[in-house]
């Protein structure tokens, strides 16, 4: 084991803020971990090879360990292929290496424009399930009124077109995969390919909704902190 561990750079959902992620950034602080959010760019063009140019210059040059969860996970997986300098450990949570929800790609361009955002009360059923509580509602409903609509119907749209499947083989750096069992809104077979496709990274399944690093922000930095620590410097 490491008595120092490597800091994680964070990588957001599709609200791409770091309000959400106050909880888990607490947790992992609690156990040790550095950490730094990076948010998503509120404006302009929000696909993926777009946003890996504006994010790249933005990460470390000295050895870090990059932590993605949902829609930031392809942009990551990305990243990473591309090769880091400094990065030593990716982490994905809760995400996919192409669409996760059983649409047709061509729809991204149909409706991206027009899609009306849910409202809360829905978002909040899918991403948090029973762990919706009154603190966490508010937490998700201040981070998307930080966000244009404009953009967040980018990112989702982003997500219909995306398929980075073929990159997952080139990554050899050691990878920990995070699901969560009451997952609503991943499609199954976006989990069951990061499984197969990354046969040699640790695969962890926690209770709990797709917003997993905010309903079980201590049960996930758990996992991720040891993770962390048992990893080389």
């Amino acid at each position: 084991m490491n008595a120092v561990m490597l800091p994680v750079v964070m990588l957001p959902g599709l609200d791409g803020t770091s309000l959400l992620s106050a909880h888990f950034v607490e947790a992992m602080q609690a156990r040790g971990v550095q950490m730094q959010v990076l948010p998503l760019p509120a404006r302009g063009q929000q696909d993926y090879t777009t946003l890996a140019s504006i994010l790249r210059p933005q990460l470390p040059a000295s050895p870090f360990v990059l932590l993605a969860e949902s829609f930031a996970g392809p942009l990551a997986i990305e990243l990473a292929a591309a090769g880091l300098p400094g990065l030593r450990g990716l982490v994905l949570s809760t995400t996919f290496a192409r669409r996760p929800v059983p649409l047709p790609a061509a729809s991204a361009r149909i409706l991206a424009p027009a899609w009306p955002l849910p409202p809360l009360a829905l978002m909040a059923r899918l991403l948090l399930g029973q762990w919706r509580t009154r603190a966490n509602l508010r937490e998700l409903g201040l981070a998307i009124t930080q966000v244009p609509a404009a953009t967040l119907r980018q990112r989702a749209a982003a997500t219909l077109q995306v398929d980075v499947r073929a990159l997952l083989p080139e990554l050899v750096l050691p990878t920990l995969c995070l699901h969560a069992r009451q997952d609503r809104l991943l499609w199954p077979p976006s989990v069951a390919e990061l499984q197969a496709l990354l046969p040699d990274a640790r695969h962890v399944s926690l209770e709990g909704p797709h917003l997993l690093l905010q309903a079980r922000a201590d049960a996930a930095a758990a996992e991720v902190a040891a993770w962390v620590r048992a990893l080389p410097t």
